[in-house]
């Protein structure tokens, strides 16, 4: 029974029952992770206090400010669930008695990725003057259609947090590496982009930010997958050649364009958003047009193929970059793990 008094009947504890975050144990084994942790100490910042002194919403016409605030929410998307994302895989490093930097390092990402959620909404709030975007009231033709857009967006999130919450249980953490790293690669460079072709200054700021941290979590995922990938599982490769195929479709939302397969989205979607992106991009706000798009994607799934043929882990074909490989046709939103 819970209430037994174990203790009036042997002189030590049994072994406490696993997965558990106890017994605690402070095992330091990856330097480069250590390293990886003063770096995030140094450099955390706080979106608060980026220089918004010098940002006027009221600059931009209300046409401007709906669709820079749209690209926000897209990013919305992905950075709202990536707090929670590696919440659950910080609290996994503790039942996996995993060492103490790595624990350490996930808390590292969950805090920034806290920082790019409150990036998103302190840009979005500043610029439609309204605490969400989807209970604003769109001022233009473009904002109404944009707005479209973001509920069916944020539709789509819902269903992936439904699947992570209940694949995360299943997989283990090298897997979980893989599937993280995928985001963190094209992250990098999409922000750095962003960063050297935007006229606003607090926007320019954040975007070297975030680039910069999405470096680091790359940093991260690359010391993990170095340390555990020699001795992985033969049964786990399968898994994450189908988890980058997945990651592909997810995050192509925000780094290229949603495929229609996979993502449920009204027919309009992409002509809506591309619109939007015209205009944003006319006012100073720099997001990649479709080549360079799909060039960073190119680049990042090639990179992540480098990495992965190091351990014989096929790579899946990726048409739609022009990068063949391993079919993968059976991925649904319930079970994939990718984040950005």
């Amino acid at each position: 029974m819970h209430n037994e008094r174990l203790a009036e009947t042997m002189e030590f504890p049994p072994a406490t029952p696993q997965p558990n975050v106890y017994p605690l144990s402070w095992r330091r084994q990856t330097g480069k992770l250590e390293e990886v942790w003063d770096a995030a100490q140094r450099e955390n910042w706080d979106p608060k206090h980026l220089c918004w002194d010098t940002f006027d919403a009221e600059s931009y016409s209300w046409e401007e400010r709906e669709a820079i605030a749209y690209w926000w929410t897209l990013l919305s998307v992905f950075d709202a669930s990536a707090p929670p994302v590696f919440a659950s895989a910080f609290i996994k490093t503790y039942e996996a008695h995993e060492e103490d930097a790595v624990r350490r390092c996930f808390f590292s990402v969950t805090r920034d990725e806290q920082n790019h959620e409150q990036m998103c909404g302190l840009a979005i709030t500043k610029l439609l003057d309204h605490e969400d975007p989807l209970t604003y009231e769109p001022k233009t033709e473009l904002g109404r259609k944009l707005q479209k857009n973001a509920k069916w967006l944020y539709y789509n999130g819902g269903r992936y947090w439904s699947g992570y919450k209940a694949a995360v249980p299943k997989y283990s953490l090298a897997v979980l590496f893989s599937s993280f790293l995928m985001g963190e690669i094209a992250a990098a460079t999409i922000f750095h982009q962003m960063a050297e072709g935007c006229r606003e200054e607090v926007f320019k700021e954040s975007f070297r930010n975030i680039g910069r941290d999405e470096g680091r979590h790359m940093a991260i995922c690359m010391a993990l997958m170095e340390r555990d990938y020699p001795k992985m599982d033969l049964s786990d490769k399968p898994l994450i050649t189908k988890q980058v195929r997945a990651g592909y479709l997810f995050l192509s939302a925000v780094l290229f364009e949603p495929p229609v397969d996979f993502w449920d989205l009204p027919n309009d979607f992409i002509a809506n958003q591309r619109a939007g992106e015209e205009v944003a991009r006319a006012a100073g706000f720099h997001i990649p047009g479709y080549e360079q798009k799909k060039e960073n994607w190119k680049q990042a799934m090639l990179n992540l193929k480098g990495v992965l043929d190091r351990y014989d882990i096929p790579f899946p074909a990726i048409p739609e970059v022009g990068i063949s490989g391993q079919e993968v046709t059976d991925i649904d939103m319930a079970s994939i793990i990718p984040v950005f």
